[in-house]
């Protein structure tokens, strides 16, 4: 007698999130961790949003320093196509960014100090900006100030993160290696120098944007990558001008960062623009009218 098939019945494997009493889609974004992170301190009714805020521009700021770690990456290998690929996506980060603030502009400074009191009754007194995820990121567009390092003692797990980052090549000093590569002048001693200390803007670094530029039509990939740059700069001053401006409306002059009048210790980082010679580059690019028109219009 043949045997009879046994019907076979068609049942899902247990998941792993399963197992954990969790949703696959739960697991993989860990939405009951992520969401058990917003613990206040204050009875403020904002101060939700307050920490959602600040929360999200961290995951931002970690995010643009994979990508930049990534693009490093691609230089080093000169690998522009994928390069340029992986810095647009740091642009593109920047939107989010600059949006997020809209969530927090209802604040006022009885708002704000409200929320602030507590936090420094529970926690102590401090700023986003000395956060390690931003000083990275900071010191990967290269505005490198290793006087930033003291306020990490409590974290010297991450001071030395800092400091590495610190002492190694930023993103601008990737792509000035790659332009040498390629031939373009850059000299050795912009590459040699100690990479610790602030850039100091070169004039030959300045002509090797201008010979980028000088042809509309030739160097076509690596204006691209000039025009991408200039964008991630951009993007970075526009949330520091976002910032300066929320500090302005939410705290004034009172004392804030380490008992420095706040705005006056935001204004200043106006002018830490990543990449100097790609803007300064500009005042000599494409070719001027051979007359003004202002003048032109009065005889002169």
């Amino acid at each position: 007698m043949r045997d009879t098939p046994t019907p076979q019945t068609t049942e899902r494997p247990a998941s792993a999130a399963a197992a954990t009493g969790q949703t696959p889609y739960s697991a993989w974004m860990q939405t009951d961790t992520l969401h058990s992170l917003q613990r206040t301190v204050s009875d403020h009714p904002g101060e939700h949003a307050w920490i959602v805020h600040v929360q999200v521009s961290e995951l931002y700021w970690m995010l643009i320093i994979k990508e930049i770690q990534s693009a490093q990456a691609f230089l080093r290998a000169d690998d522009l196509p994928q390069a340029w690929r992986t810095l647009q996506r740091v642009v593109a980060h920047h939107a989010p960014l600059d949006a997020i603030w809209r969530s927090i502009d209802w604040m006022t400074p009885n708002d704000l100090l409200a929320i602030l009191s507590r936090a420094v009754a529970t926690h102590g007194k401090d700023t986003a900006l000395q956060g390690w995820t931003y000083r990275q990121m900071v010191y990967l567009l290269g505005i490198k100030q290793a006087e930033h390092l003291q306020h990490f003692e409590p974290q010297p797990h991450r001071r030395e993160q800092l400091n590495q980052t610190l002492a190694e090549p930023s993103l601008y000093d990737d792509v000035l290696a790659f332009l040498r590569r390629r031939g373009l002048k850059v000299p050795a001693e912009v590459l040699a120098r100690d990479l610790r200390t602030p850039y100091k803007p070169s004039p030959d670094v300045e002509q090797v944007w201008r010979d980028v530029y000088a042809d509309p039509h030739a160097n076509l990939e690596l204006q691209q990558l000039g025009e991408t740059l200039a964008d991630i700069a951009e993007g970075f001053c526009n949330w520091k001008f976002r910032h300066l401006m929320a500090t302005r409306r939410t705290f004034g002059a009172r004392p804030a960062y380490f008992g420095t009048e706040g705005v006056a210790w935001l204004a200043p980082t106006m002018d830490e623009i990543p990449f100097p010679e790609l803007w300064s580059a500009r005042t000599f690019i494409g070719d001027p009218p051979p007359v003004c028109p202002h003048m032109a219009r009065q005889g002169k």
